[in-house]
Order: structure tokens, then sequence, then C-alpha cells
């Protein structure tokens, strides 16, 4: 599947087929054409006013240059690869959107691969990506964990790597993620600031990162204001309304006390929010309720619609997309693990 990243405006210049060339432009600008072109490219030395020239001459014929003679010139294909193993596009997609942002103002093109999660995809699609000559790739996937770095493919080592959302094993990759300490901050502190004291906390899968990490920082939060959970321990589970609903019930057996819940997303969250509707009880009068991802469908669709903890997706592809182009272009991408705050979304459940 290939996905265009930002496409130049087409103009009729002066040449016969009505599309201006590189000779027209030299023409306007009152140059030879091995100028122009050094202009264009980026190269050679000239008086300012002389590029000046040449780019107001190709504004003014809508001159598009012949993207595989730059190539030829410039040793680049002016193209991206995205392998994602999120096929639901859940995660991925707006990564996708954000990485956009950055590449489409370079006219650069993105080649996105659905690995399924399967280790010979994810082969296959490297190996034609390497084949049709990208000038660099973004890894992205559906969960936070981080993943084994690309390897395994003859001519992987002269091609910039970046990971976003799912970082690599390796520190000396670069890898751009969301920092979800400081989203179990913004949510323990949004409830603590309600007058909220008694917390339960409810999440996915243990051997999920994502589940882990955000009790783990919920929890010490909690402790560094002076509180605890209110049943005293986290309650992992599945990512979905299912358990959630299951879970609330399980916590106000356990602690009846209990005036709010942070969920490790919105699915649970929304579960959360029917099980307590289901008894009566009002939220957030009585019990307020915070998800995390901010998913829309999820999020709005509940009732009351959920405050919940937006990862900054789009800002983590854009963020991934820029060391990208850093490396590409020899600036030196910055290794290491690199984060993108989240922000908290304040709706009615809190």
């Amino acid at each position: 599947m290939t996905h265009a990243a930002g496409a130049g405006a087409g103009a009729s210049g002066s040449s016969p087929g009505g599309r201006a060339r590189l000779a027209d432009v030299a023409a306007l600008a009152g140059v030879s054409v091995g100028t122009a072109s050094k202009a264009l490219n980026g190269g050679g030395r000239m008086r300012p006013e002389t590029r000046r020239r040449v780019l107001d001459a190709v504004d003014q014929l809508g001159f598009r240059p012949n993207q595989h003679a730059q190539s030829l010139h410039t040793g680049r294909s002016w193209t991206v690869g995205l392998m994602t193993t999120d096929g639901i596009g859940r995660f991925s997609t707006p990564v996708l959107l954000g990485a956009e942002d950055a590449l489409g103002a370079g006219k650069i093109s993105v080649l996105l691969c659905d690995t399924r999660g399967d280790a010979i995809r994810e082969q296959h699609h490297l190996r034609n990506l390497i084949d049709r000559r990208v000038d660099g790739i973004i890894v992205t996937g559906r969960r936070t964990d981080p993943r084994p770095p690309l390897t395994g493919i003859s001519g992987l080592e002269a091609i910039p790597v970046v990971y976003a959302l799912s970082p690599s094993t390796d520190p000396a990759d670069t890898s751009v993620v969301s920092d979800d300490r400081g989203g179990s901050q913004l949510a323990v502190e949004h409830l603590l600031s309600a007058g909220r004291t008694r917390i339960a906390h409810v999440t996915g899968p243990e051997h999920h990162a994502a589940a882990r990490d955000r009790a783990r920082h919920g929890v010490e939060h909690l402790e560094d204001a002076g509180f605890e959970l209110s049943t005293g321990r986290v309650h992992f589970g599945e990512w979905s309304e299912a358990w959630g609903r299951r879970a609330a019930d399980a916590v106000l057996r356990t602690a009846p006390e209990t005036d709010a819940f942070f969920c490790g997303n919105d699915q649970i969250a929304r579960g959360v929010a029917d099980a307590l509707r289901e008894r009566g009880v009002n939220v957030p009068g009585e019990i307020a309720v915070v998800g995390y991802d901010n998913w829309d469908t999820m999020a709005l669709a509940s009732r009351p619609p959920l405050t919940t903890i937006d990862m900054n997706l789009a800002e983590i592809g854009r963020i991934a997309a820029l060391r990208l182009l850093e490396a590409i272009d020899a600036e030196g991408a910055a290794p290491g693990l690199h984060t993108v705050p989240c922000r908290l979304v304040v709706r009615e459940s809190t």
C-alpha cells in the first residue's frame, strides 16, 4: 500500500507539451541550464540573487522537477517506509498522519507496510523497501512494549530507522514514545485536585508495558501525595468494556467508599461508567472516572463522556519523522528514547 505525503502543484509553462522544462526556467532566470539545476538542488556556489531568480522562475512557470532525474543526481528516492503491526490502524493511523505533517512539506512519499505482527511478513516488507531504495524507515505498532530492532536484511545498515510508539530494545536506536509517567501523573493530579482521595486503578493485562507502566506511575504519584489505592492493589485484566464492568463491581464490593476510578484505557473506563450507571451511582457526583488514550469512539460515546489522557500520537509521528529527516540529511539523529508529553482532556466524567 502506498500513501503519498504531499504533492506539488502543476502548472503549464512555455514548453510545447504545456509543462515547464528546466530550460524554460533557465531562460526566464537568465542563467544556464546547469546553473538552474544547481540552484534547485541546493548545490554549487552562486550569488544569492542568482539562486533567487531561479526560484522565482520556478514559481512563475509552475515548474516541477523530474523526480527520477533528481533521484539519480542526489542518490535519494524521496520515499520513506512506514512499517506497522497495527492492521486496524487504531494507533498507527494518527502516527502516520503526524509523520505526513513533517514529511509532506518535503514532497516525500510514504510507503505504508502492514506486517500484522508477523516476523516473516516484516522481513518481506523490509526487503521490498530496501529494493525500492527508501531513504529511511519509521517503525510503529499498536502497543508501547519495546520491540527488537530491524535486522537480518542486507543493505539495512545504510538506511536510517526511527521507532515510534513501540521503542527499540537497542538504546543506540532512535525511539519516540508517549510519556506514560507524565500521563499517569496528569490523571492522578486531576482526581486529587477534585478532592478524590479513594482512587481505584483498573487496567489491562499485566504483561503489557502500557498496563504495568501506567499502574506503577499512578501508584507512585498517589504515594507521593500521601495516599494509596482504595482497594490496596492494581486490578489487572483485559483491554475491554466487559472487564471494566466486572472490575467496577469487584472494586465496590471490596472498597465501597471508592470515589474515583483511574482506568488504563478508554474501553475499560467506559465499562466502569456503564456498571456505575446500572448501579444508580452518579458519575461524577459520587464517583469520578478517568480513562486513557482519548479514543473518540469510546470516550465520546460513553455516558457521561470520558475525561481521559491523550497520548499525542500525531505528535509522536511528527517528531519521529523529523528525527528521521535529520538522520537522512546526515545531521545526526539523536539516539535513545525521546518522550512526547501527554495531555489531559477534561469531559463530564469528572
